[in-house]
């Protein structure tokens, strides 16, 4: 019963995120700071959710480490995000055999 309440709270928290500010922002938003911060909201969340998942992927935390700043360097490189992510794939894989 109690798994029930926690997907029926899930499901009335998520339908209202979503439609109140359908129903309560009709007209276009004109605030250039508030476009702005909407515009980043994506791009954190996913950090958000992300970054934790990529220090505790392995067993020990520095070679998550290593290989989050070697995602980093290449993507301050421009290195394309399908070699970023093999990159780091195949270093993290490669730290953790050796």
């Amino acid at each position: 019963m109690k798994n029930y309440m926690y997907i029926l709270v899930m499901a009335v928290t998520t339908y209202l995120i979503r439609v109140v500010p359908l129903a309560f922002l009709r007209k276009e938003i004109k605030n250039r700071t508030f476009r702005s911060f909407l515009t980043y909201v994506p791009y954190v969340t996913l950090s958000v959710m992300t970054f934790p998942a990529i220090l505790e992927v392995t067993e020990r935390t520095w070679i998550s480490v290593v290989g989050f700043a070697a995602a980093m360097v290449m993507g301050y490189c421009r290195v394309s995000l399908f070699a970023v992510s093999m990159g780091c794939c195949l270093l993290v894989f490669l730290l953790q055999v050796l």
